[in-house]
């Protein structure tokens, strides 16, 4: 196994056009455990830890540039408002020290559907920038995975950021897992409401092939919400509403059995989750709308 560490961004990209099978690695969280278990053994690794500048991330008037390194813990310290989905994506992540190394770009070069960025991502909607020698371009998230631990990247490109829409309202995220840290999703869930649109996004996590919204949930949801004047008015959603829109979100999984659950459990855990964060995206978003009206 060759070992190649460019020293700025132009070589890496010169390095990866030169030898397209090359692995990227930054934080390592990921591709380590798979080399260390010999599940994989690639003929060259691809060190992007001297670019300095896939570590920073830019605030925008509607998004967030994100670099490809930001590690999970400057997340949760530094993008708290902007990327309140994210935020709680991250805390999740394994323990202190893979926080401190692993960040989004590492996780959708994977693009295992247990990722847990993932859900939080789809339920933003973003679009992921990868760039080669030819030139750069945008990847919306939603055509991004494209099978089991596959994705939308050409052999000779990178990813160097992720565009993120700055959240406008409410976000949540949900996680199942076997204990409480250290610990790959049994199933996962992400929603985002989206005032501005009037719209409300969510993301499915280790239920499926690859990562997934629930669009069917969504349609339902966001029509349910026009029709009764709920984002005017800020009535509760009532159990009626939900209780269907749960039973889409489970729906819409496509899991299997393996050894950290059935694919019984996580229809019905997908489920359970989408109404919870459902409830405490919409409490959220009534406290907000009546301190405001209070303000007024």
């Amino acid at each position: 196994m060759d070992f190649l560490r460019p020293a700025s961004w132009e070589e890496a990209l010169a390095a990866k056009a030169e030898h397209p099978t090359a692995v990227p690695i930054a934080g390592g969280t990921d591709v380590m455990v798979e080399i260390n278990f010999d599940h994989r053994r690639p003929e060259y690794l691809l060190d992007l830890n001297r670019i300095g500048e896939l570590s920073e991330w830019e605030v925008g008037q509607e998004s967030v540039r994100l670099g490809a390194s930001v590690p999970y813990s400057s997340i949760m310290e530094h993008l708290r408002d902007e990327l309140p989905g994210l935020a709680l994506a991250s805390h999740t992540v394994a323990s202190p020290q893979i926080r401190n190394r692993g960040g989004v770009g590492g996780n959708l070069g994977t693009a295992s559907p247990a990722g847990d960025a993932h859900p939080a991502l789809l339920a933003a909607d973003c679009e992921v920038e990868a760039e080669s020698v030819r030139g750069t371009r945008l990847i919306p998230i939603d055509a991004f995975y494209t099978g089991v631990k596959r994705n939308a990247l050409e052999p000779d490109e990178l990813i160097r950021a992720v565009h993120i829409r700055k959240a406008d309202g409410p976000q949540q995220y949900s996680k199942v897992g076997t204990r409480n840290a250290m610990v790959i999703a049994v199933c996962a869930f992400g929603i985002a409401l989206h005032p501005e649109t009037r719209t409300v996004r969510t993301g499915i996590g280790s239920a499926a092939p690859t990562p997934v919204r629930a669009k069917a949930a969504e349609d339902f949801l966001n029509a349910a919400l026009e029709e009764g004047g709920f984002w005017e008015n800020g009535k509760i959603i009532t159990p009626a509403i939900a209780k269907q829109f749960a039973a889409l979100a489970s729906g819409a999984c496509n899991p299997i059995d393996d050894v950290r659950g059935t694919a019984k459990y996580r229809r019905h855990a997908v489920g359970i989750m989408a109404r919870r964060t459902l409830g405490w995206t919409w409490e959220q978003y009534r406290g907000a709308g009546r301190t405001l009206e209070g303000a007024a």
